[in-house]
């Protein structure tokens, strides 16, 4: 590095080269030097999430007197100018840092200070930036914030995308029957309409868990500074800067009930976090479904046809395979290995304060993008347009022995049982096999073991037999 490529910075600890075209200054420089772990920075949501909050302290200060107007002024343009455009090349700490995320603190305050004093006036990223703030109350609270945000913008939209998109094909299939199955085996029959409607229940089920665990994260320990007391804050600047950021996001934040709890603590995001596994959870068993009603053509179920996207194999030609639902079920996998990290991370609250906050937002973000894009990619290029294959279902349900149960009220389950082994045994339908081994008639056994009727519940042979 040549002289002309740095440039002397200067903190408590003495001088240290900063890259000349650096807006950070030299406490970022040496998170950058002590930190070569790996490679992989705070999400851009987060970031943004932090200059959210320097802006509103900033303007909350101001309003409590405590910071001058045109100092005010300035780190509340610097901010509005990188929230237009965000120099993520200027955000360079890695992930894995001290645990507190002061090392991300002080790269905001350092940035924005070095934005805000381009006016003339020096503006301090401490004294000024930093005011009524420690990096133990604006970490947690950028977490809960960005998570926030990413739900409001990204994961709850996406999730409702596709529980709309999967009722609106059950709508297209009522009355397309299948044979179901419980261990991979066949079992009753069950329409197509019935099986999706399922699955539009898992996931209105994920938003309504992640809905009621959304009032936890809007809870923010600002103003709790070092250990939750308040110390060096405003007694007014907790509520003041709350409402302010409420405003400007349009979410109704508030203050965490106790702020030591908020800095010692991340249970809130353990708990969305648990929430996002079973949301994972869900798109896993869906994207597995399809997979398995999709495999064949020959030799395995065939009982839909995903749109082919893209060749399946680099030496068989012409082989298709359900790339997206395989790589949504690699997205739940990272979701739930995201969840056991913050589990872990969350375990490491000593004390008065928690000291794996920087892997949590992380983790816990990556999550969220995980999910919402995983939602769509399934609802818009699996489940909107796949072919169903009725001719295949057709014939498994007439070749299905495991009809013979709904003549178990008329015949007994030994009889039923016996049925059901003689029609696998030969091959036949169990209707013939029925014909032969009871009283009962033609007429009455193919209304008995009618699989749509059979799709209605009850004991339809019972309801049959007093007609």
């Amino acid at each position: 590095m040549t002289q002309s490529d740095y440039r002397i910075e200067r903190d408590s600890m003495g001088e240290l080269r900063v890259p000349s075209d650096a807006l950070y200054g030299a406490q970022t420089q040496r998170a950058v030097d002590n930190f070569p772990v790996s490679g992989i920075r705070l999400p851009q949501r987060f970031i943004q999430a932090g200059v959210l909050i320097k802006r509103a302290a900033a303007a909350t200060n101001r309003e409590l007197g405590l910071l001058d107007p045109a100092l005010a002024d300035a780190i509340v343009k610097a901010c509005d100018r990188l929230l237009e455009e965000l120099p993520m090349e200027q955000f360079p700490v890695d992930v894995f840092q001290t645990g507190s995320g002061t090392s991300s603190n002080m790269n905001l305050n350092e940035v924005i200070a070095a934005l805000a004093s381009r006016g003339g006036t020096p503006v301090h990223p401490n004294d000024h930036v930093n005011m009524c703030q420690s990096s133990n109350d604006v970490i947690p609270g950028a977490i809960h914030l960005s998570a926030a945000l990413a739900l409001e913008q990204q994961l709850l939209p996406s999730l409702k995308q596709l529980s709309d998109r999967i009722k609106q094909r059950a709508e297209t299939l009522d009355g397309v029957c299948k044979t179901g199955r419980t261990h991979l085996m066949d079992a009753m029959p069950i329409r197509m309409d019935q099986e999706l409607n399922a699955w539009a229940s898992q996931v209105d089920q994920g938003i309504e868990r992640i809905q009621e665990c959304r009032r936890r994260v809007w809870q923010l320990p600002l103003g709790g500074t070092a250990v939750g007391t308040g110390i060096n804050a405003h007694p007014e600047f907790s509520r003041r800067i709350l409402q302010r950021l409420s405003q400007d996001t349009g979410l109704a934040l508030t203050a965490k009930p106790s702020l030591m709890e908020g800095l010692s603590s991340q249970d809130s995001a353990v708990e969305l976090s648990g929430q996002l596994r079973v949301t994972a959870i869900s798109l896993h068993k869906i994207a597995n479904d399809l997979r398995w009603m999709n495999s064949g053509p020959l030799a395995g179920l065939g009982e839909i046809e995903l749109t082919a996207l893209q060749p399946g194999s680099s030496i068989m030609p012409g082989k298709v395979n359900p790339v997206i639902p395989e790589a949504v079920m690699m997205v739940s996998a990272q979701v739930i290995g995201n969840d056991a990290s913050i589990a872990m991370a969350g375990q490491s609250g000593n004390f008065q304060l928690n000291t794996m906050l920087p892997l949590i937002a992380y983790n816990l973000l990556q999550s969220i993008e995980l999910l919402a894009n995983a939602a769509k990619l399934l609802a818009e290029k699996a489940v909107a347009d796949f072919k169903v294959q009725e001719e295949n279902l057709k014939q498994r349900l007439s070749m299905n022995p495991i009809l013979v149960a709904a003549l178990n009220p008329l015949v007994g389950y030994e009889k039923a049982a016996a049925i059901c082994k003689q029609a696998y045994r030969e091959g036949r339908a169990v209707v013939d096999v029925a014909e032969e081994q009871t009283s009962l008639s033609r007429g009455e056994l193919e209304k008995l073991l009618d699989p749509v009727l059979l799709t209605l519940g009850g004991i339809q042979g019972v309801a049959a037999k007093k007609k």
